[in-house]
C-alpha cells in the first residue's frame, strides 16, 4: 500500500513540476501581470477614503434609526405591561387598549418600512461608490498595462502561484493615489413616495 501512495505522490510532484515549467515558459514569452483587487481597494487613498465616507453614511443612517427604535421599544415595553395577564377577550373589551395596540402595530410597520428604505439607500450608495472607484481605477490600470506592454492580466484571486515581480498592485496604487486620492460618495436617496 505504501508503494502505491509513494507512486501517486511522485506522480503529483512530477505534474506540479511540469506545470510550473510550462508556466515559466509561458511567462517568458508573454508579458503577464497580476493584480490584487482587494489590496488595491483597501490600501489606496481612494479606497480608504471611500470606505471612510461609506462608514460615515452608515453611521448617519443608524443615527436616524436610533431614536425611533428606542421610542418603539419603550412603547412596546409599556404596552406589554398593560397586556400582561389579560385574556384576549379582556383586551378586546378595552377600546382604549385596542387602540394603543393598533397604534403600536402601525408605528412598528412604519419603522420596518423606513429601515428597509434606508437599507436600500445605503446599498445604492455603496454600489455607486464602487462603480465610481472602478471608473477611477480603470484608466490607471490601462496606463500600467501599456507602460509594461502587458499581454495577459490576471486577478490574484484566480492565480495559484505567481512571483512577486509580476504583481503590479503597488504600482497601480501609487498611480491611483496620485491621480485620484479620494472618491466622491454621496448618499443615494429613495424617490419620494407619492400617495
Amino acid at each position: 500500500m505504501n508503494y502505491l501512495k509513494s507512486f501517486f505522490a511522485a506522480l503529483a510532484v512530477a505534474i506540479a513540476l511540469s506545470a510550473t515549467m510550462a508556466q515559466t515558459a509561458f511567462a517568458q514569452s508573454t508579458a503577464v501581470m497580476i493584480i490584487d483587487e482587494g489590496h488595491i481597494l483597501t490600501t489606496s487613498k481612494a479606497g480608504k477614503d471611500m470606505f471612510t465616507k461609506l462608514q460615515n453614511i452608515e453611521n448617519q443612517i443608524n443615527g436616524e434609526l436610533k431614536a425611533p427604535a428606542e421610542a418603539l421599544q419603550a412603547q412596546r415595553n409599556t404596552l406589554a405591561a398593560k397586556l400582561e395577564g389579560k385574556t384576549r377577550e379582556a383586551i378586546a373589551a378595552d377600546a382604549a387598549l385596542v387602540k394603543q395596540v393598533e397604534d403600536f402595530q402601525k408605528k412598528a410597520n412604519d419603522f420596518a418600512q423606513k429601515r428597509s428604505v434606508l437599507a436600500q439607500e445605503y446599498s445604492a450608495t455603496e454600489q455607486k461608490a464602487f462603480v465610481d472607484f472602478n471608473k477611477a481605477l480603470e484608466p490607471v490600470l490601462l496606463e500600467v498595462v501599456k507602460e509594461k506592454n502587458i499581454q495577459v492580466l490576471l486577478s490574484r484571486s484566480q492565480v495559484v502561484f505567481s512571483a512577486d515581480a509580476v504583481d503590479a498592485s503597488d504600482a497601480i496604487i501609487a498611480k491611483l493615489d496620485q491621480k485620484t486620492p479620494s472618491i466622491t460618495v454621496v448618499r443615494q436617496r429613495a424617490p419620494a413616495k407619492t400617495n
